[in-house]
């Protein structure tokens, strides 16, 4: 064979011995190894410890429920019990101790990111009910006129 498909097939072979090199330095021994072997996965065996100490930041809805069970069962009998609370109140880390009252985020936005009209048919969004921005009520926080806990026609303020 001719020099011009050597050199390109020298320089492939190259560049994988260089990044097998370069893995066998950055990547931990026992990155992805398990019990049975090899497993795919981002998984170190050694940092497990590390993961074990990590603080959990959210809590999901089965922690709030107890303190706050007339807002919780309300808001599972509608569309808005598949959203998580600390999605709009923020993460519950050290609440109820620290903050004694959780910040809620009003933001026009946040209930944009579901209720933009996307004219997608294929997509589960098709069936959320979308506003226009710009004609629905601009400049002012959707909480004004609605309640998320009841997001119905009967939930308007």
């Amino acid at each position: 064979m001719k020099s011009h498909v050597w050199r390109p097939a020298f320089v492939v072979l190259a560049l994988i011995v260089l990044i097998l090199i370069v893995r066998a330095f950055y990547v931990s021994k026992d990155f992805g190894i398990w019990e049975r072997g090899y497993m795919y996965g981002f998984h170190r065996k050694s940092n497990e410890d590390e993961w074990k100490a990590f603080t959990v930041k959210y809590k999901s809805a089965e922690y709030c429920k107890d303190c706050h069970s007339d807002k919780y069962s309300s808001i599972m009998q509608t569309p808005h019990a598949v959203i998580q609370c600390e999605n709009c109140h923020g993460p519950a880390l050290d609440h109820p101790s620290d903050p004694p009252k959780l910040t809620v985020d009003k933001r026009r936005e946040l209930c944009l990111r579901c209720h933009y009209p996307l004219p997608y048919p294929t997509s589960g969004r098709a069936n959320i009910r979308g506003i226009d921005p710009e004609k629905h009520n601009p400049g002012i926080e959707c909480v004004m006129c609605h309640n998320p806990h009841k997001p119905s026609l009967e939930g308007m303020k």
